[in-house]
Parts: C-alpha cells; sequence; structure tokens
C-alpha cells in the first residue's frame, strides 16, 4: 500500500501528471519532455524523480543521457487498488438489476 501512496500523492502535481502522460506515448529524454511542457530542463527533471521514486517510471542510459518511461509495474499497483472500487460498484450494480428483474417478473404485477 505505500507504493500505492508515494504513486497516488506524485499525481497529485499536473506537471507530473502531463510528464506521465507525455511517457505514455513512448520514453523519452527531459529535453524531450520539457520541449513540449511549459517547465524548464531541470523542473522536468525534479518531476522525473518524484515519479521513479514512486514507482511510475524507470530510467536508462543512452549515451550521456538519461531515457524515461513509465514503468508498468507501479501502474499495476495503482489499477489494482483502483479495481476494487469497480468490483464493488459492478457487484452493487449487478444486484440492482436483478432486484429490478424479479420485481417486474413478478405474478400478478402490471407493468
Amino acid at each position: 500500500m505505500a507504493n500505492v501512496n508515494a504513486a497516488l500523492a506524485s499525481l497529485a502535481d499536473s506537471t507530473r501528471r502531463n510528464v506521465l502522460e507525455r511517457l505514455a506515448a513512448g520514453p523519452a529524454s527531459v529535453k524531450e519532455i520539457a520541449a513540449e511542457l511549459p517547465v524548464s530542463r531541470p523542473a522536468v527533471s525534479q518531476h522525473l524523480k518524484v515519479l521513479k521514486e514512486a514507482g511510475l517510471v524507470r530510467d536508462r542510459a543512452e549515451g550521456t543521457r538519461r531515457v524515461y518511461q513509465i514503468d508498468p509495474a507501479g501502474l499495476g499497483a495503482i489499477r489494482a487498488w483502483l479495481d476494487q472500487f469497480w468490483a464493488v460498484a459492478l457487484d452493487a450494480f449487478k444486484a440492482e438489476i436483478e432486484r429490478q428483474e424479479g420485481t417486474r417478473c413478478k405474478p400478478g404485477k402490471q407493468e
């Protein structure tokens, strides 16, 4: 749960969400990301550091630069946490539909 908390906290910042959305299109360097956002390269580096510490991105060396990409494991932790709510909501929806169908189908009840 600590990873989920860190990941969600890191996404509270809109610039970090923008960085993550950019990385959804594919791996990119700090320079490439900064070119598409209204923030400086050092600011992008700091945001990437937070996202990396939260487990949402990973990086690799390519020559003298670092290339960042989304870490599927980090997103998987968030998704698993969110999925628990979908399961509850879908179960409640199913129960309500079944209740309504049962009410409509009772003998002697006119529609």
